[in-house]
């Protein structure tokens, strides 16, 4: 007799039965990890990244979520990245529980204790998945890690200005000048 190499993990329908209890909760190849809330610092980078993007909405050419909200990329995979941004293209992905499926774009802030989360699982997760475009805003070195999916692998794109082009959108632009400031 055969065992299911599935039988013990989680699933979407596993996942939405964990009580909210104020953290982050993630389901990856069907284990269920668990992470603090994001400290002021991190939200405070997120916001502002929030409303630079907001160009992608008022030029109506996709839509933007910011955590908390639920990414299922596959049966066992159910996430909650800090930005996610959906191209037009992509719309039948979104429905009104969740994004249901691969975003065109996914942002991953750096918190303590989380760094190896986002650089590793997090990154060979969304490379597998097939998410075109991953970065990694890392607040404690004050910089941005692009990452642009070719040939099924995701290739660092080397960031030398502080305005960042969309590899998915390249006519959106982020500007990193005045993102790490935070002065409370």
């Amino acid at each position: 007799m055969s065992v299911d190499p599935n039988f013990n993990k989680f699933t979407y329908e596993h996942y939405v039965l964990i009580p909210n209890d104020g953290k982050r909760h993630e389901i990856i190849d069907g284990d269920h990890y668990v992470n603090p809330a994001p400290n002021l610092y991190h939200q405070t980078i997120s916001k502002r990244l929030l409303i630079q993007l907001e160009q992608v909405e008022i030029k109506k050419l996709g839509w933007i979520y910011a955590s908390p909200v639920d990414v299922q990329l596959t049966r066992f995979d159910v996430v909650q990245p800090d930005i996610v941004v959906v191209l037009n293209h992509r719309k039948p992905i979104l429905t009104k529980q969740k994004i249901d499926g691969v975003p065109s774009l996914i942002m991953e802030i750096l918190s303590p204790g989380n760094a190896s989360h986002d650089r590793e699982l997090k990154k060979q997760l969304y490379q597998r998945a097939g998410v075109p475009e991953y970065w990694i805003v890392d607040p404690d070195e004050k910089k941005i890690e692009q990452y642009v999916l070719e040939e099924s692998r995701y290739v660092s794109r080397a960031v030398t200005s502080t305005r960042i082009s969309l590899s998915v959108l390249p006519e959106v632009l982020i500007n990193s000048e005045g993102l790490w400031d935070f002065d409370y």
